[in-house]
């Protein structure tokens, strides 16, 4: 095992009703004026945002509400909320939704402590080391947004270019998460097998390494990939199956935390040439990644078939072959090809609906690197511009 730090500091208040103890949990931090921030009308439509504002009411803790968080969350939201923030004398932020919308929250938190263009930093050109505190209602399951350390936001250059990059500080992780399975009921089953589709590469894109002496770790992570596998099976044909729902929430924080990457070195290729996916075509994330992840897989089996053989095995059922982990591999791949198909994701660009050019090729590629800052994407096998477009080339169909 490598070394490793593991530092979760959110408070996690899980089950049903929990959102009825926000207002208490801002005045715990601190918080006397909340800059609520959400996405589009379901949460009002649901009640959810006229029940917190009544709490907060009651609390006699003043807020401000913004709205309009979409998918793949633009940064320009973001900074007219940091310009709101400090006009209104906000201290504190309370993200209600799914991954964008506490991404977002972090981007504000991120501007309200910090003299710095968010641009920027999501550049990474400045860094930081502090943040506005963040507290979160989460309604979605799949980003697992809501105790990591990590921010993922979309960026409009001035000549129109559109780039997704993250940052990552620990100071950017929320003071406490509220997770009431019951507040995700209302998922379709699209996003319902996209966001599980994402919970599941959180920690694949950590279970797929190089260091052999990490058997604890890949217990933990074998045993959240099957139960999210049949959870997300459940919850898109049952979507008030509040077992299936708690499943699929508590591992979405598992997930991507840090716990499944402990002792060892991540990869994340696929979400780096997703992202590049995403910026290009907006299209949602779970399933840019499962459109991806099989040409990854088979592109870069060579570097370790034994860890895609006990992938197969361990997480898929499929039977080993003693003799041909490379065989046993692609079984496992072809596993989850079928798995994708069962809860409705693509598994090929072509599935997904876009169909990019060569040019679109090379410059999704490169973006790819760049994002990165070095002269590669990923660990598991080191992946230059070439590898990418090639990557992608074969997930054309």
């Amino acid at each position: 095992m490598v070394n490793f730090e593991y530092v979760v500091p959110t408070q996690v208040v899980f089950g049903k009703d929990t959102q009825l103890r926000a207002a208490e949990l801002i005045s715990a931090h601190r918080g006397n004026k909340v800059l609520v921030h959400f996405g589009g009308n379901h949460v009002v439509k649901s009640g959810l945002l006229d029940q917190i504002h009544q709490l907060l009411s009651d609390a006699g803790i003043a807020y401000v509400d913004c709205g309009g968080v979409v998918p793949n969350p633009r940064l320009e939201l973001a900074e007219e909320a940091v310009g709101l923030g400090k006009r209104e004398g906000v201290d504190f932020i309370l993200a209600i939704g799914g991954g964008s919308v506490m991404d977002s929250a972090k981007a504000i938190a991120y501007g309200l402590a910090n003299d710095v263009s968010l641009e920027d930093l999501y550049l990474h050109k400045v860094s930081v080391s502090k943040a506005a505190p963040i507290g979160v209602i989460s309604t979605i399951a799949g980003t697992g947004s809501e105790t990591s350390d990590s921010s993922v936001m979309n960026i409009t250059l001035a000549d129109g270019h559109v780039l997704k990059r993250s940052y990552h500080h620990q100071s950017g992780r929320p003071c406490f998460a509220i997770m009431n399975p019951e507040l995700t009921y209302s998922v379709s089953a699209y996003q319902t097998a996209s966001t599980g589709a994402d919970i599941m590469m959180h920690t694949m894109e950590r279970y797929f390494t190089l260091e052999k002496d990490v058997a604890l770790t890949d217990e933990l992570a074998e045993g959240l990939l099957r139960t999210v596998k049949e959870a997300v099976l459940v919850a898109v044909k049952e979507p008030e199956n509040y077992a299936a729902r708690a499943d699929l929430l508590w591992a979405s924080s598992l997930s991507h935390c840090g716990l499944t990457g402990t002792g060892r070195v991540s990869d994340f290729a696929s979400h780096a040439i997703e992202h590049e996916l995403s910026a290009k075509y907006d299209v949602a994330h779970g399933a840019g990644l499962t459109a991806i992840w099989a040409s990854w897989a088979k592109y870069v089996m060579s570097q370790d078939p034994e860890r895609f053989a006990q992938f197969a095995v361990n997480v898929f059922g499929v039977q080993n072959n003693f003799h041909n982990a490379t065989a046993t591999g692609l079984a496992g791949i072809e596993a989850w090809n079928q798995w994708c198909h069962a809860i409705g994701m693509p598994t090929s660009l072509a599935e997904l609906g876009v169909a990019p050019s060569e040019e679109d090729i090379l410059q999704m590629a490169e973006g790819t690197i760049d994002a990165r800052g070095g002269d590669h994407a990923g660990n598991f096998m080191q992946l230059k511009t070439a590898d990418v477009q090639q990557i992608l080339r074969m997930a054309l169909k």
